[in-house]
This record gives C-alpha cells, structure tokens and sequence, in this order.
C-alpha cells in the first residue's frame, strides 16, 4: 500500500449521505474509501475486520449511535475518528473546544479540507490518536449522556482505551506514571499532575504525592502509626499514606 494512502471507512445510515461525502472526498487521492456502514453496530464489525486509518462517523443512528461506536473502541489498532453530525451551532461549538474534528451536515468544501489537514498531522501519532478518541468518549448530549471519562494506557507500542472505573490507581515512579488496573499495569500518557487535574470523578483522591486511588477500589484501612495508614486495594496493592488523607478516604467511603 502507498504510504500516503489513508484507508477510510464511512458511517452514515443515509446512503445518499454516504454517496455524496464519497463524492467530496474525490479532490483528495490519498483518502481511500477502504467500506462503508449504515449503522453502529455494522461499524464496529467494519473497524475490525478492515482496521481503517480513518473513520467519518455520523452521531445519530439507529442500533448504535456514533457515541456508543465511540466508547466501543478500546484495543489498538484505533482509528482517527471525524465526527460528521446535523447538531446545531452550540453543539458544534462544545466539540471544537474540545479540539475535535467534525464536519457540520451538509459539509462545507473548506471545512472538509480543514478535517482532512488536522487527520494528516495526527495520523501517525497514536497517543494523540488515543486522546482524541478518549475526549469524544466522554463528549455528551441530552441524548447520549457522557459515561466515565476515559484514561489512555500504553503497553508497548499500542495505546489502550480504558474506563475510569476499571482504574484502580496512579502510581508515579520518577518519571514514569503507571496505570494500575485489576489485570496489568500501563504506562500513562501524563504526568500525575495533568491526570489529577482531567478527572472530575469524585471516586478518585490523592493520597500521596506519587498516588492518586480510586477509592471505590479501597478494601482496607489499616494503620501503622499515629500519622502513617496503609491503604490496601481490591488487586492486594497496599500503599502508605498520611493520617489526614487516610482520614479523608474514611470519610467518603463512610466508614
């Protein structure tokens, strides 16, 4: 396959919108329409038998809506997805702040260009893949109520999608923050301070200036000391942390 080929599946259960993005897509060579599916769930089966570098993704659809398409991609290889919607204005302006690519029903020739430069200068980059992926996940309307924010993991060179519930803990050694899950470790994308600071999930609290806990996953208390506690979690990771942090993971869990 030519390098500049960019392997791209459409999604969209109006055929004749299908047909017409196609057809718009036609000035650039390199965008290769690799299949097409009418609805959510035909997606997904599409992604994975054809692994696209690319997705032009419609939100609302029968079976599956295109958030749930979303939130249904969680092992690699994961495809850039560009969001095509007929959402008014406001809407448009929640995913633009979000950095997100999308294209407005019926799509403007200079915006489509513009989608197709910004999937261009992340194509290649996974982690940016990932994120982008992970910011539509959490992305909600009245009619696709957002789920758990998403944490992007890497193990080796894939990039891993995960719920924030499945996440036990954030452990920071030097340089390196480990995402601790029931089943395995992976390395995050971010430092604990950035992480600390994308999640509004009151499940999670720092306990430590290199740990930060899902407290729904706290089975014991136990103390060392007058000021030391240990936490111990529900995978048997035990860590040390102060009296007042201790106190404070007490106080949520209602013990």
């Amino acid at each position: 396959m030519n390098a500049r080929q960019i392997n791209t599946l459409i999604v969209d259960d109006e055929p004749i919108a299908r047909k017409v993005l196609r057809e718009e897509l036609i000035p650039w060579p390199e965008i290769v329409i690799a299949g097409e599916a009418e609805n959510g769930r035909e997606a997904l089966l599409q992604i994975g038998r054809l692994k696209p570098d690319l997705v032009f993704l419609d939100l609302q659809m029968p079976v599956m809506s295109g958030f749930e398409v979303v939130r249904s991609l969680t092992e690699p290889p994961l495809p850039l997805i560009v969001i095509v919607t007929a959402f008014d204005q406001h809407a448009i302006q929640a995913f633009e702040a979000g950095a997100i690519d999308y294209l407005l029903k019926p799509v403007n020739e200079a915006r489509l260009e513009k989608a197709i430069g910004r999937v261009k200068s992340v194509l290649h980059r996974p982690v940016e893949v990932a994120n982008q992926l992970a910011q539509i996940a959490s992305l909600s309307t009245p009619a696709n109520p957002a789920k758990s924010r998403r944490v992007v993991g890497r193990n080796g060179a894939d990039y891993i999608l995960l719920d924030t519930d499945e996440v036990l803990a954030f452990q920071a050694e030097r340089e390196l923050v480990w995402i601790i899950t029931a089943k395995q470790r992976l390395l995050a994308t971010q430092s604990l301070r950035a992480i600390e600071e994308r999640l509004h999930e009151s499940q999670f609290q720092r306990v430590h200036r290199n740990a930060i806990v899902n407290v729904n996953h706290v089975r014991k208390l136990s103390a060392l000391s007058s000021q030391r506690w240990c936490i111990t979690l529900s995978n048997s990771l035990q860590l040390v942390v102060a009296k007042r942090q201790a106190h404070k993971i007490r106080e949520m869990l209602q013990w």
